[in-house]
């Protein structure tokens, strides 16, 4: 999973067009097969050390263990960082799944 804040330090925040752009030039192009998105209230300490309080997106992404799917997802990274650089950083959970079949 990929948490992708929103709050800008100037006091504006990321409008949901440029995300939905993000969404569809950067996540999309790199895991066509599928992703999940939602939304949610976060908060964080600043390098500052202040604690803010913004929206975050958050991106689900599920796939296999390889270096394309690991390069995939460190572009991704990197583009937000790119399109949005008052932004601090990305954070991003890994975990395993399995799948259960009937």
């Amino acid at each position: 999973m990929l948490y992708f804040g929103t709050a800008n330090k100037d006091g504006t925040a990321i409008s949901d067009d440029d995300w939905q752009r993000f969404l569809a030039n950067e996540v999309s192009k790199r895991f066509p097969d599928g992703f999940t998105t939602w939304d949610a209230n976060g908060q964080w300490r600043t390098r500052e050390g202040a604690i803010q309080h913004e929206r975050t997106h958050i991106v689900q992404i599920i796939h296999g263990e390889s270096p394309t799917a690991e390069g995939h997802v460190r572009a991704i990274v990197e583009a937000f960082k790119r399109a949005f650089p008052q932004q601090e950083t990305v954070l991003r959970v890994r975990t395993h799944a399995g799948v259960a079949f009937q």
